[in-house]
């Protein structure tokens, strides 16, 4: 497989599970909610319900956590049959708010790495979910100094990312991606004749799981610092 990096010119890094912890909150908002849904379902069913709400929804929401409450507000009196009371509804919108206000806890050797990158290469930041809440994390997070460019995509599909490059006048040879998804942050990639770096986080949301050719050329890495190895 070929991963020389010689000619990349700009990094795209995922935010998201990539640079600082995202879905363990959303683990732990589900939890929260099957325990709210208890009266009526199991924490099994309550899950899987739920999951169906999200993805029927996200052409509509997007991704992001107030898309998440829109959606565990519908389940809730689906699951219900619209019996749920006000009191639950003020614990959902509950949930949503304290996923809002979490603190922005950055990976281990994420900013070491940007901070050596960002003289050397154009650093993006290019990642899905809610505009204002992305924003926030980036501001608490520290790293606005090292990103040179930050993108808040509805898709992370081809077009996506090509029209991206077009629009950044950035060749597609010369621009590696790195990220925790297959899905969102390499296949998409590879198929438009970039580079791709996927360096997994521990729990996925299962919407982003996907096989992957044991031949397609991308490579994976345990920790963000190893980056620095490959393109030294």
């Amino acid at each position: 497989m070929n991963h020389d990096y010689k000619n990349i010119k700009v990094i795209g890094f995922d935010a998201d599970d990539t640079l600082w912890v995202n879905e363990t909150f959303f683990r732990e908002g589900e939890h929260r909610f099957a325990e709210l849904m208890a009266p009526y379902e199991t924490e099994n069913k309550v899950l899987q319900e739920l999951l169906r709400v999200e993805l029927d929804n996200l052409p509509i929401y997007g991704y992001g956590i107030k898309g998440f409450v829109l959606s565990m507000m519908e389940c809730a009196l689906e699951l219900s049959n619209k019996q749920i009371g006000l009191d639950t509804i003020d614990d959902i919108l509950q949930i949503g708010k304290t996923m809002l206000h979490k603190p922005v806890e950055l990976l281990d050797g994420v900013e070491e790495v940007l901070s050596i990158l960002e003289p050397k290469y154009r650093v993006l930041l290019l990642t899905k979910g809610d505009l204002l809440d992305q924003e926030r994390k980036l501001e608490k997070s520290g790293l606005s100094k090292y990103i040179h460019h930050v993108e808040v995509l509805s898709e992370k599909k081809e077009k996506n990312y090509q029209d991206l490059l077009d629009n950044l006048e950035i060749k597609n040879e010369e621009f590696l991606m790195v990220g925790n998804s297959l899905k969102s942050d390499v296949l998409p990639i590879i198929n438009i004749g970039s580079k791709s770096i996927h360096i997994p986080f521990h729990t996925t949301w299962i919407y982003e799981e996907i096989e992957i050719d044991d031949k397609t050329s991308y490579q994976s890495l345990s920790d963000i610092k190893q980056i620095l190895k490959l393109l030294d």
